[in-house]
């Protein structure tokens, strides 16, 4: 004989008065149901019969508790010695209490009571995006231990909770209203009944409720309208053929023989046999939604089928039952399924219920999907209908502390407050943001302007397709030609005692270190690369000292002629057109010298800049030797300075067209520009570093071309009369 023990919370009390709850009666011939089809299955255990016993815990965690020793210790008489069964085939099972809190409690002391329901309510709040709640829960074992699942489920699942409440059915008033304006999970149906008429009794802003389903499935909450809308877990339903009529099959000769069916039809009608059942309207007959019932229908086949695959074998005349083997149970029964998985539990599996409005204004419910803890992450959510919020639309209503941060900003937590509690600010420059935090982009890349995606930075070098850069190439062309055209003029009339006077081989070769100074500038222009960089300063470096070179000798020339005037002196001959052309390749050899010397130690070679801009790279030359390139330039300074004080020296001897003069303006605007030149090139960044560089080589050159040839071209051109050999030596 298989005993079965049912507890169930037949009475309640409530106002002082004790009356049965019909729907525990129905959990219990549910029960009997069930064993009865058992015992009368030649599949399921043939030859086996199932006993029961049925307990009232009367809603009491004490009695639960009390009931659970005694079968625990076999204290219990577990059936009926008149039946003929020996005690040593004694099997107990226990279908646990009706109320979750007992059931609880009871678990303490023969198992565990599993708590999928916490997980799944977790993930159904983050299935909606919901991340900020609040709770309450019954001052009970189950309330209790139900919240602190949940909240562990929650953290886990990034949803933060406000505040936790907690009351139970028998705290004064003053405490349920304290926690009145709070609505969300853990209670059971009686603290819940006790929660919603306080809350009816005065209107309060809409809320979206979530049930367990203690309470997300009972029909008598349906009278609270301010409901409607909300979703819960309810336990699967499922039709249990017969189970109905089987319910019904009660004469009054089938009633008084039992204690609780008496008390059912004297309750029922108040003691009036001849009434027929068939016309009652109560819980008892209501199988519309079998959850509970259905659940306690699945247990008693569970234990049957368990016990079905452990049968003791009968070997060599001596029983052997192997104490250990593993039971696996796994069966179907009306379309239903069940299994347990290697811990012993059954896969959590319930449907999604939603308090909907119908067309007569009352609520009820309706099944909107299901969970199914055994599938993969995002797909244990199956919704085959639409929701129902609590304002009666479709869209998910939106339960967050703080909106997600836009782009570009990063969250910081409010002080004192959750973590889902949360203000944004922007991110610090150069950083993009990602759903939580900021982080830099890497070197060569910067954020966009919403600052959620890093490109690639804009590369910066002075081009040939940019205004600076077309402006400052036209003028080096321009220069250029001017010279070309002034070297003509200057052959055409090389005969003419202006041309001759001043030194004609020294002025050819001026024009052409000119030129060459012109066309160098537009080496600075466009990308720069290693040979470029190379090119462009030692360019640089040798046409000016070529260009100053001819200056100074020029200078000298008209030293050295004037001296040559006095009686006896013969210096002239110590500075012919060779020695001329002599000091003009020495000076030049120097700078090639120094340049040289740069190019084999440290050159200059081209660089990403990444520093001077954040947001773009500028692409420019690195000098490579600071000491070179500041050698360079000292050593053009340094022959500029001599031939202005040589030209100064010079410039006041006696002559009609004295060059020495021109020489001298020319220098003195060399000088400036490049004395200015030097804080501007240390002070201008990226490209304009260049442009100014480019200007000086411009200034300069167009300063000595105007200072030293547009006077004699104005003459040769414009005042021809002038151009004689008595007018420049100054003679009447």
């Amino acid at each position: 004989v298989l005993l079965l023990h049912l507890l169930v919370d037949w009475f309640q009390k409530q106002n002082v008065l004790k009356h049965m709850d019909t729907r525990e009666l129905r959990f219990s011939r549910a029960m009997v149901f069930a064993i009865e089809e058992i015992n009368n299955s030649s599949e399921l255990l043939p030859g086996i019969t199932l006993g029961y016993q049925i307990h009232d815990s009367c809603a009491s965690v004490p009695v639960a508790v009390q009931v659970a020793f005694q079968l625990a210790n076999g204290l219990q008489q577990l059936y009926d010695s008149n039946t003929g069964c020996s005690r040593s085939g004694k099997v107990t099972a226990i279908v646990g209490e009706s109320g979750s809190t007992p059931s609880m409690s009871m678990s303490q002391i023969i198992g565990y009571l599993f708590g999928f329901q916490a997980d799944a309510l977790a993930k159904l709040v983050k299935h909606f995006g919901w991340t900020w709640i609040g709770t309450v829960q019954s001052n009970s074992d189950y309330g209790n231990n139900g919240m602190a699942s949940f909240l562990r489920a929650a953290h886990k699942e990034g949803i933060c909770v406000e505040y936790s409440e907690s009351f139970y059915r028998t705290d004064p008033q003053s405490k349920i209203q304290q926690v009145a304006d709070v609505i969300r999970r853990f209670m059971t149906s009686g603290d819940m009944k006790i929660l919603l008429e306080e809350l009816a009794r005065k209107p309060f802003p809409p809320r979206q409720w979530i049930g367990t389903e203690s309470w997300g499935t009972a029909p008598e909450f349906l009278k609270f309208h301010f409901c409607a809308g909300a979703i819960g877990f309810g336990i699967p339903q499922s039709v249990v053929p017969g189970f109905r009529e089987y319910l019904l099959d009660l004469s009054p000769a089938k009633a008084a023989a039992s204690q609780l069916l008496t008390e059912l039809w004297e309750g029922a009608f108040n003691c009036q046999l001849e009434k027929n059942i068939q016309k009652l309207k109560s819980p008892y007959t209501d199988t519309s939604q079998l959850r509970v019932t259905n659940m306690v229908y699945k247990a008693v086949y569970s234990i049957a089928h368990a016990i079905h695959n452990i049968v003791c074998k009968k070997i060599n005349s001596t029983i052997q039952c192997d104490q250990f083997m593993k039971i696996e149970v796994n069966f179907s029964r009306n379309g239903y399924h069940v299994s347990f998985n290697a811990n012993g539990d059954p896969v959590a599996f319930y449907e999604l219920i939603n308090w909907k409005t119908n067309e007569n204004g009352g609520l009820e419910f309706v099944t909107v999907g299901h969970y199914d803890d055994s599938l993969p992450i995002g797909q244990k959510f199956n919704m085959i209908k639409n929701i129902s919020w609590l304002d009666g639309g479709v869209q998910v209503p939106v339960s967050v502390c703080s909106d997600s941060c836009p782009p570009g900003t990063r969250k910081v937590l409010q002080k004192g407050k959750p973590v889902c509690c949360y203000d944004c600010i922007p991110c610090a420059e150069g950083e993009i943001s990602n759903t939580t935090d900021c982080f830099p982009c890497p070197n060569e890349f910067w954020p966009n302007e919403e600052k959620n995606v890093c490109l690639p930075k804009p590369v910066e070098f002075l081009s040939m397709h940019e205004v600076l850069g077309i402006i400052l190439a036209a003028f080096s062309v321009v220069g250029a030609c001017l010279t070309i055209i002034t070297a003509i003029v200057f052959f055409q009339h090389r005969a003419s005692a202006i041309v001759r006077a001043n030194n004609s081989e020294l002025s050819f070769l001026l024009l052409f270190s000119l030129t060459l100074c012109f066309l160098c500038s537009l080496t600075f222009i466009g990308p720069p690369s290693d040979w470029s960089c190379m090119l462009r300063h030692t360019a640089f470096g040798i046409t000016f000292v070529l260009c100053i070179s001819c200056v100074l000798g020029k200078t000298l020339v008209v030293l050295m002629a004037f001296r040559a005037t006095l009686p006896g002196d013969n210096v002239m001959k110590w500075f012919g057109p060779a020695q001329q052309r002599m000091t003009v390749v020495c000076f030049t050899f120097v700078q090639v010298l120094i340049c040289i010397l740069w190019l084999i130690l440290n050159p200059p070679f081209s660089i990403r800049n990444l520093t001077t801009y954040k947001d773009k790279i500028i692409l420019e030359c690195a000098l490579g030797s600071a000491i070179g390139f500041w050698a360079v330039l000292g050593y053009i300074g340094l022959l500029a300075v001599f031939c202005f004080v040589l030209a100064v020296l010079a410039r006041k001897l006696p002559d009609n067209f004295n060059e020495a003069k021109l020489i001298t303006f020319s220098m003195l605007i060399f000088c400036a520009v490049w004395i200015t030149f030097i804080p501007a090139y240390i002070s201008s960044p990226g490209k304009f570093t260049v442009a100014v560089e480019i200007f000086a080589i411009l200034a300069s050159s167009f300063g000595l071309m105007f200072c030293i040839f547009v006077p004699k071209c104005f003459i040769i051109l414009f005042r021809p009369e002038k151009n004689t050999k008595k007018n420049v030596m100054g003679k009447k």
